[in-house]
């Protein structure tokens, strides 16, 4: 599950470059420093540098909207504003963590019910919680006629 173009244009309506809601982002770098393939880079280290960046692979990047963006910066390439980059890193890092939650709950297996007084009513039903108290009475039951 790759945060894409489309999500990150959502928490940052602001931008320039390439409007792609087909770009998928591999990685997430603060670091120009280091290999980021397809990567959104944010310059929140002290020695930012989008050269860099984009020599290590980076495909976006997500920058200070009152920054200057710098000249050999590539007209397609896609950048982000914000005000504050390391709220922006937080909101990226909430939203992939909602869609990796997303995406977990469409790839899980389902339990499906009936309704509850359908259950109640049912005697031949499938429902752990309802077989769970079956046996438990049941084991009640054996328990104390074991007993007296």
């Amino acid at each position: 599950m790759y945060l894409t173009y489309g999500d990150l244009a959502k928490l940052f309506p602001k931008t320039s470059g390439i409007k792609d809601n087909e770009l998928y982002f591999h990685t997430v770098a603060a670091s120009s420093a280091i290999l980021q393939p397809k990567g959104i880079y944010l310059p929140i280290e002290e020695s930012a540098n989008l050269k860099g960046a984009i020599g290590n692979g980076a495909v976006a990047a997500l920058w200070i909207e009152k920054d200057q963006v710098p000249a050999y910066t590539p007209n397609h390439f896609p950048i982000f504003y914000t005000n504050d980059l390391t709220k922006g890193l937080k909101d990226i890092m909430e939203l992939y963590l909602e869609k990796i939650s997303e995406a977990q709950m469409i790839n899980t297996t389902k339990f499906l019910f009936l309704d509850e007084k359908s259950l109640k009513e049912n005697e031949a039903t499938y429902d752990i919680a309802v077989m769970a108290e079956k046996l438990n009475e049941a084991a009640g039951n054996a328990n104390q006629e074991r007993r007296g």
